[in-house]
């Protein structure tokens, strides 16, 4: 590539796809259709590789468009940023916040979000409860939180809290069934099995020194549910212990194989990049880590104090962000 890429291709491409179409990306940046083409054409012969497949019916994204819409996307963003630091006399945040958090999540992080949102009005708060772990990039999403063993790669990570996972059982159940006393005594037991990232049913549980297959005869990823299971007597789960803390005190649980069946569960903040991270971001993840050591501590175990009786970065970039694969002409 002997040119520098024009900031006007860039647009013209970003656009485009965010558009669906080279008719309404010349609409909207007030050009000539064929002048988006030329310039189209253009970025990809600096590039000297296909971004854009067109057909007759359709536009598709190549795998190297998607990795230079990505980029573009984060150039034409911190540019805007840069452009509006220049011009904006004040230290309002502002722009779009979409967060993926767990569904375990105590009223205590609702009321910072919600003080959060006070503050900062500006600020266009989207809060996606799930238990799966959606895909920070190709979903959009500017920063997760999640409860769980194993570190995605690729992404940026901070990590609040550290935790065991411990199997649990309640009194009944091990009356009847009898308490196991090796990990292979839980082929005679009934196991309640989660998800892995939400997904995949677990298939295995974590031991000291490796993992154990287990056959379940339950399944959910919801959490809340494997707990509630437990304490009516329908088997042995791996859950956080600070989901069970109180209600192993009371007694109304039992652990299961102490010391042997359990793993270190870590809650996490997780970010799709390093660099590039909006101040409004900054300001919300600065937000949850001052939560989360004021009301999680050291072991997590205020995660699930409020419900245990029955139950629980990175500099800038803004702009539209749409990361679509299938374009119609």
């Amino acid at each position: 590539m002997d040119e520098p890429v024009e900031t006007s291709e860039l647009l013209a491409f970003t656009t485009t796809v965010d558009s669906k179409s080279l008719s309404r990306a010349a609409a909207e940046l007030g050009v000539p259709r064929a002048t988006i083409g030329r310039r189209l054409a253009r970025l990809e012969e600096r590039l000297g590789m296909r971004l854009l497949r067109r057909t007759t019916r359709s536009l598709m994204l190549t795998g190297a468009g998607e990795t230079f819409y990505r980029h573009a996307r984060l150039v034409l963003d911190a540019l805007r940023e840069a452009e509006e630091s220049l011009t904006r006399r004040d230290d309002v945040l502002r722009g779009e916040l979409r967060i993926s958090v767990p569904t375990i999540m105590p009223p205590g992080f609702h009321a910072m979000v919600c003080d959060f949102a006070r503050r900062h009005p500006d600020v266009r708060v989207h809060v996606h409860f799930s238990n799966q772990f959606v895909d920070l990039r190709r979903e959009d999403f500017d920063l997760a939180l999640r409860v769980s063993s194993e570190l995605e790669p690729g992404l940026v990570t901070r990590v609040l809290v550290r935790d065991s996972r411990v199997a649990v059982a309640s009194p009944k159940y091990l009356a009847e069934k009898g308490t196991p006393r090796s990990p292979e005594d839980l082929r005679e037991h009934r196991c309640l099995m989660g998800f892995s990232h939400g997904v995949l049913a677990q298939s295995h549980w974590p031991i000291a020194g490796g993992k154990l297959h287990v056959q379940g005869t339950f399944f959910s990823n919801e959490v809340t549910l494997l707990r509630e299971a437990a304490l009516q007597g329908l088997g042995i789960a791996l859950v956080p212990l600070f989901m069970v803390c109180t209600l192993l005190e009371s007694g109304a649980l039992v652990r299961v194989l102490p010391g042997v069946l359990e793993a270190e569960v870590r809650i996490v903040m997780v970010f799709p990049e390093r660099e590039f991270v909006p101040p409004h971001v900054r300001a919300f993840a600065d937000s949850i880590a001052a939560w989360a050591r004021e009301e999680l501590g050291e072991t997590g175990a205020a995660l699930g104090r409020d419900d245990a009786s029955r139950a629980t970065p990175p500099a800038s970039r803004p702009l539209q962000r749409k990361k679509p694969r299938a374009l119609k002409k």
